[in-house]
């Protein structure tokens, strides 16, 4: 399927590789899921109802690495398309808000839970809105800091009277889609702070508009390293060739990316695909981070996976790929409890004279310690 054709047929690359064309022309409300619809021949009248709740966009550009025009079975569409399913049957575990970010905010889109670093929520934006986001309370009523001096003074009064605060992650939304001198503004403004070390920005924009990924963006984050960025790839067939572009011109600004996924039911919920990505991922030089368990957050029961489902995969992984290909694997516990690794432990006895270890194989080894 090439839905570029359907729905975009005259449209010339020059303007198909401009993020600013991507964007306004993104798939969104009412209009853009009966647009989607009528082009796949699917009937899109429970998926309409869930408008009411949560609203949608997608951009051309990712709309377009659809390979079914089943989107319940495509791991494109399912990720970013709204299923009747986000207004269905509940949990009694899910919440707007599992997290407690709210708790943890101490001035408005500032998340202090962590003693040495704090999350920044720069914009209620996204290019793409994915179906399984930690944050679709704030889809409606977004919760980030609006960038004026005096919102920024805020942020930056807060961070001075903690200087343990060493580390800030700059989230959203998608801090990348603000304009160029409103992110050099931030940026400028956060690294003026004596106590912060490191600046990190978590970003989905290389994997659902890479051609954001300008020179010019790459010169401007370049000028605040240290800088880290982590972005957001699910599935392999996410790292296209433009993909690998946008990575390569943030890399060779010098600036390190790592990548954190989400076990995703239907999407990437099995052995082969998550190994795939692990590894193509370091064919980049993307760093796999972080395997998150999906947050159990209202909207998003259809991607949770059983979490010893998750532990045996992770678990194959070792010793399968090279450490470099595997993630830690994780769940952000609720009520702002904090992660915790999800792991099964080789380590099978520790006593004063001898460990006990079953191997990846599956073998028995005791090492003496004495």
């Amino acid at each position: 399927m090439n839905l570029r054709k359907l729905l975009w047929p005259d449209i010339p690359e020059s303007q198909w590789n401009d993020w600013q064309w991507q964007v306004k022309n993104r798939l969104q409300g009412k209009d853009g899921l009966e647009r989607l619809g009528s082009t796949l021949g699917i009937d899109v009248s429970r998926r309409l109802r869930v408008l009411n709740r949560y609203k949608w966009a997608a951009t051309p550009y990712y709309l377009n690495l659809m390979a079914s025009r089943d989107v319940s079975l495509d791991p494109v569409g399912r990720q970013v398309i709204p299923s009747g399913k986000e207004t269905g049957v509940t949990s009694s575990s899910a919440s707007p808000d599992p997290l407690k970010e709210r708790h943890y905010s101490p001035v408005r889109g500032l998340i202090h839970r962590y003693r040495d670093r704090v999350v920044l929520l720069a914009t209620g934006f996204c290019a793409s809105y994915c179906r399984h986001c930690n944050r679709k309370r704030t889809w409606n009523r977004p919760e980030c800091v609006i960038l004026s001096e005096e919102k920024l003074k805020l942020v930056r009064d807060y961070l001075l009277s903690n200087p343990h605060v060493r580390e800030v992650l700059v989230s959203g939304g998608d801090p990348l889609l603000l304009p160029m001198e409103h992110i050099a503004r931030l940026l400028e403004a956060l690294r003026s702070i004596p106590s912060i070390e490191i600046l990190r920005i978590g970003t989905r924009v290389p994997v659902v508009l890479p051609m954001r990924i300008t020179e010019d963006l790459c010169r401007l984050l370049k000028r605040q390293r240290p800088i880290w960025i982590n972005t957001h790839f699910n599935h392999p067939v996410e790292i296209t060739k433009e993909a690998k572009a946008a990575i390569e011109r943030i890399q060779l600004a010098g600036i390190p990316v790592s990548n954190q996924s989400v076990l995703l039911r239907g999407i990437n919920d099995n052995y082969d695909t998550l190994r795939s990505l692990f590894c193509r991922l370091q064919a980049i030089m993307v760093r796999p981070y972080y395997l998150f368990q999906c947050d159990h957050v209202s909207g998003t029961r259809h991607f949770w996976v059983p979490m010893k489902k998750g532990i045996r995969m992770m678990d194959r992984m070792w010793g399968d790929v090279g450490g470099m290909c595997v993630p830690n694997f994780v769940a952000d516990l609720s009520e702002g409890s904090g992660k915790a690794r999800l792991l099964s432990s080789h380590l099978i006895e520790l006593g004063r004279k001898e460990a006990i270890f079953a191997t990846f194989e599956k073998k028995i080894v005791k090492i003496k310690l004495e």
